[in-house]
């Protein structure tokens, strides 16, 4: 046999296909999808709080406003309700001026600072770039009221030692800038990545496990109704779903030792997002047969993007904003850093997060009922068929 004839056979050709296909397609998800850092850093919304009643308090408020990279600037918003939205993602940074400022600086004061609050529970590309943002406005703000000592220092020339240590020291300490980190994340990028890694550890298992029972379900027809089939497809990916989630629970607290009262709700988040995976990766699956493993692979690319671990929703460009939406990660890695990390309850992405799970196992009961016919179908059983699968509809 020829070289020449070895690469016409279907496996070269398929594996030479694959190749060229998978490279255009991470390639052509992931870099574009990615120029959004820090390209797109200006369309996270933050607010500027300022409760001062002096001059400073106005300038420096005009002053970020006008210089920070950001087009959405809220200032119509009391300090408690941005520290608020900044729990739930919806702010970026918050940046509080509070009511004593101008009067504590005029006064030397240093008792009172301006709070740059970050919510480190969320993408990690927002927390570490607000806190670069922060420390350039820190430095800013710290030269300029330097500088306004110093002056008011050589206004005084001829002052005793004494005195010229202490205005001395007022230029040192003329403006501290005060950060502060709310739902701090422990150190390590292990801990950083764990809700997108125990996320991809469930829908990578789930989307194999779907191409195997799928095509379980189909070598089995004629053995059994359609829709038992279908049950016991559901109950299989449900006993692996509880398997693998005890496995990756283990695995996360030897090596991230999470508090020990979270053990079982994220063996049930593992659970659910496996399920949800196993049927929205099932979709392709019953509609292509093996083929649809070949779209369901660049699916994972865009939802790698797409699930906000490291850039927002804010930052996203359309087509991943949208994939966010309708698949399954981004609820899951919200979930899981509002459970581990945040103070603000995951059950509003729990829920969002099932609802993609039955409205992709809806869809794949309707595949089986109108696609796949049984190796024995009259019309007849047809019929009954397809009146017993609509009864496993919620």
């Amino acid at each position: 046999m020829k070289f020449t004839q070895f690469l016409k056979t279907r496996g070269s050709i398929a594996a030479i296909i694959m190749g060229v296909f998978y490279a255009i397609a991470m390639l052509g998800i992931f870099l574009p999808g990615y120029t959004a850092i820090p390209g797109n850093i200006d369309r996270l919304p933050i607010a500027i709080v300022n409760d001062d009643a002096g001059e400073y308090g106005a300038k420096i408020a005009d002053q970020l406003q006008e210089n920070l990279p950001f087009k959405d600037i809220e200032t119509d918003i009391q300090n408690k309700k941005a520290l608020k939205e900044l729990e739930k993602n919806d702010l970026a940074l918050v940046v509080h001026i509070p009511e004593s400022f101008s009067s504590d600086m005029q006064n030397g004061e240093t008792s009172s600072s301006i709070d740059f609050t970050i919510n480190d529970a969320g993408a990690t590309v927002i927390s570490s770039s607000m806190k670069s943002v922060v420390t350039e406005i820190n430095n800013q703000l710290s030269e300029q009221f330097s500088q306004q000592s110093a002056t008011g220092v050589l206004m005084n020339f001829n002052v005793p030692e004494k005195q010229a240590a202490e205005l001395a020291e007022k230029i040192e300490t003329a403006y501290v800038g005060n950060v502060v980190t709310i739902n701090k994340i422990p150190d390590g990028m292990h801990n950083n990545m764990l809700p997108m890694f125990l996320t991809m550890a469930s829908y990578i298992g789930a989307m194999i496990g779907s191409m195997q029972l799928v095509e379980a379900f189909k070598e089995s027809r004629g053995k059994a109704s359609k829709t038992r089939l279908f049950i016991y497809l559901q109950l299989t990916a449900l006993l692996i779903a509880v398997l693998s989630s005890l496995a990756a629970t283990g695995i996360t607290y030897l090596v991230n030792q999470p508090d020990g009262s979270m053990f079982l709700s994220i063996v049930g988040h593992q659970t659910l997002i496996y399920m949800a995976s196993f049927n929205f990766t099932a979709i392709l699956i019953f509609l292509l047969g093996s083929a649809g493993m070949i779209l369901n692979i660049p699916l994972i690319f865009v939802q790698t993007l797409a699930n906000g671990a490291v850039i927002s929703r804010d930052m996203m460009y359309a087509p991943y904003e949208w994939a966010s939406h309708i698949t399954p990660m981004y609820y899951s890695v919200q979930g899981y850093i509002a459970d581990l990390y945040g103070s603000i309850s995951p059950t509003p992405f729990v829920w969002a997060l099932a609802a993609v799970g039955l409205a992709a196992m809806v869809i794949n009961i309707v595949i089986v009922a109108t696609v796949h016919k049984s190796k024995s179908s009259t019309k007849s059983a047809v019929k009954s068929e397809i009146e017993e699968i609509t009864k496993v509809l919620p």
